[in-house]
Formats: structure tokens, C-alpha cells, sequence
């Protein structure tokens, strides 16, 4: 059997998110950011070959990262582990048992995290912020989706439904 065949997790889930996604993702979402001030509008986008330079560093370990969460049997989250927002997010076994339960929406999800990090990589290539701007709510999207569906789906999520009467 290859090596690349017989891989096994070493992070969790929670890791990788913590400690890869979120400070990739963030870096995406940060890089185009219009605010409107008392002084007036201050825009910040990326101007520089460095910052285009570390927006694709950002963007490929996104998508890298998305090889990591296909290793089978990778645990969600360590025994200590509890929910950050209890009564909103479920707990993490809960979140496992809902992934063992639903592989392929689990694989389908990351499927479309990695989509969304090539479009930003595609954008990031253009140097193009209209396009950075889109791939970032795809990615927004792509991860909103997998929240909704594993971390806090609507049977287990006691916010009250704001849509209207």
C-alpha cells in the first residue's frame, strides 16, 4: 500500500479549523475592507506584489487544508472539547456522530471548501479585488453551509427563526 494511501490524522477537525481555516479564511475575508469614518471612507485592499503574495499563501493553504479533512477517521474534536457557544453549537460528539451519520454531506462540504479557496486562488492570480470580492462569499457560503448543516443544524439550534411571521 502507498504511503499516501495509509495516512492518518494526527489534529482534529477543531485543529485544523483553529489553527489553519480560521486564520486563512479570516486573512481572505480581511483583505478587502471599505469603512466608513467620521474623516470619511478608508478602504484597504491588497496594493503590493507582497500583499497579493500573502492573500495566495492564505488561499492555497485554504485549499490545502481541505486534503486534511478528508482523512478518514479524523476525529472532530479531543475528549476535553466542548462546545464554544453551548445551546447554539452542538457539542462536539454530537457534531461527530452527525458526520459518521452523513460521510458523504461531510465530504460534499469540504468538496465545496476547496472549490471556494480555488476560486480565491483564481481571483488572487487576477489580482482582480471584484473578484476577490465574489470568491469571498463563495467561501463564506461554502463554510456557512457546513456550520449549519454539522455545527449548529436547525433541529439543534434554539435561535428563534427571524424570517417573519
Amino acid at each position: 500500500m502507498s504511503e499516501a494511501r495509509n495516512q492518518r490524522a494526527t489534529a482534529t477537525v477543531e485543529d485544523i479549523m483553529q489553527f489553519i481555516i480560521d486564520p486563512a479564511a479570516d486573512a481572505i475575508w480581511d483583505a478587502v475592507i471599505t469603512d466608513i469614518t467620521v474623516d470619511g471612507i478608508v478602504e484597504i485592499f491588497p496594493t503590493t506584489d507582497s500583499d497579493w503574495e500573502i492573500l495566495r499563501q492564505k488561499a492555497v493553504t485554504l485549499a490545502e487544508a481541505t486534503n486534511l479533512l478528508l482523512i478518514k477517521e479524523r476525529r472532530i474534536a479531543g475528549p476535553q472539547s466542548r462546545s464554544e457557544l453551548p445551546g447554539v453549537d452542538l457539542h462536539p460528539n454530537a457534531i461527530q456522530l452527525l458526520l459518521e451519520d452523513n460521510q458523504i454531506g461531510w465530504d460534499t462540504a469540504v468538496r465545496e471548501l476547496r472549490e471556494a479557496s480555488l476560486e480565491v486562488i483564481n481571483a488572487v492570480n487576477a489580482r482582480s479585488i471584484n473578484e476577490l470580492l465574489v470568491a469571498g462569499t463563495v467561501l463564506d457560503t461554502a463554510c456557512e453551509t457546513c456550520h449549519t448543516q454539522f455545527w449548529y443544524p436547525g433541529y439543534g439550534d434554539p435561535r428563534p427563526d427571524e424570517s417573519g411571521p
